[in-house]
């Protein structure tokens, strides 16, 4: 079932862009998409249309910053002016709890792709008696690149206003993986071997712009917090994780973030579900061969509702 829009207001002042999809027949559980840096919710509606034919309604909001979502106290490409992290954090759970609300009885899960990965691993530490399993896709939840991430932004908040794109980390990430796959399209083609796919965010205007300083700052605080095992504490061992990520993703070194977290999580007492795909890039929702994971993803969640 195609998305339909809406708004919602958060405890934040944020004027949240909605779109969800109901399920076809009886919902069996509501899935809440967390989507990535520099794209937005909409991107995920054939995923969603997915996902409705196995009986889960979706959810998805555009983050403070992105997409069509307004904030009194933000602006475009930032998440606020002051304490950015946690207000985004906020309105995910002003959209888990309406979606709990509106589905009362059926299981919520959690749903992150790459920072989104990082906003739902921190749902799952901060709010884990509101949703029953976690999935992370092409996420690199580490405390090796929440530092990179730091010292690189304290360097160019010495000399840049917040609010200012960070064209240098820019250049260190998104500019530094196109370059991996210049043969195959000169923007963007780390995302997808689908080169469709890729002219299709290139076309998009709500995707690919430079982050600002400040939502840099802001998602390594995210990812500082994701990546410390003291948090994981707050999670019960019963709820279920999901990874994914792609051994052609540079955004992940490869899939080898996703391992290192999935370890971890093992390590730690959970059930953690992986699955590192051959030659896929950072999108697995929009790969070349996207409907055999999808169809996966739907089992994994058959068995929570």
């Amino acid at each position: 079932m195609a998305f339909t829009k809406r708004t919602l207001e958060s405890p934040t002042g944020a004027l949240l862009t909605l779109y969800e999809s109901a399920a076809e027949g009886e919902t069996r559980g509501v899935l809440h998409i967390n989507h990535g840096l520099a794209e937005h919710a909409a991107r995920y509606e054939r995923f969603a249309e997915a996902l409705a034919q196995t009986g889960w309604a979706v959810v998805a909001q555009d983050h403070r910053g992105h997409g069509l979502t307004t904030a009194p106290d933000g602006a475009p490409r930032l998440f606020a002016y002051e304490h950015g992290w946690s207000k985004v954090m906020a309105d995910a759970a002003a959209v888990n709890a309406e979606a709990r609300e509106k589905h009362p009885g059926v299981p919520v899960v959690v749903f992150g792709h790459s920072m989104g990965g990082a906003v739902s691993l921190n749902y799952a530490m901060r709010y884990p008696e509101t949703i029953a399993g976690c999935a992370i896709w092409n996420a690199n939840i580490d405390k090796g690149a929440a530092g990179l991430i730091r010292f690189v932004t304290g360097l160019g908040l010495m000399f840049s206003k917040p609010e200012k794109p960070a064209g240098l980390i820019d250049a260190l990430t998104f500019k530094a993986w196109d370059k991996r796959f210049k043969n195959d399209r000169p923007e963007s083609g780390w995302l997808s071997r689908d080169l469709a796919e890729v002219d299709r965010y290139v076309a998009d205007p709500l995707c690919g712009w430079t982050a600002s300083w400040s939502l840099w700052r802001d998602f390594a605080g995210g990812l500082a917090y994701a990546a410390d095992d003291k948090n994981l504490k707050a999670v019960p061992k019963s709820l279920p994780f999901h990874l994914v990520g792609g051994t052609d993703d540079p955004a992940t070194n490869n899939a080898k973030a996703v391992e290192l977290l999935g370890a971890r999580l093992r390590k730690a007492g959970y059930g953690a579900t992986q699955e590192i795909l051959e030659d896929f890039r950072h999108e697995t929702i929009n790969e070349k061969g996207r409907e055999a994971v999808i169809e996966r993803f739907a089992a994994w969640l058959s068995r929570i509702g």
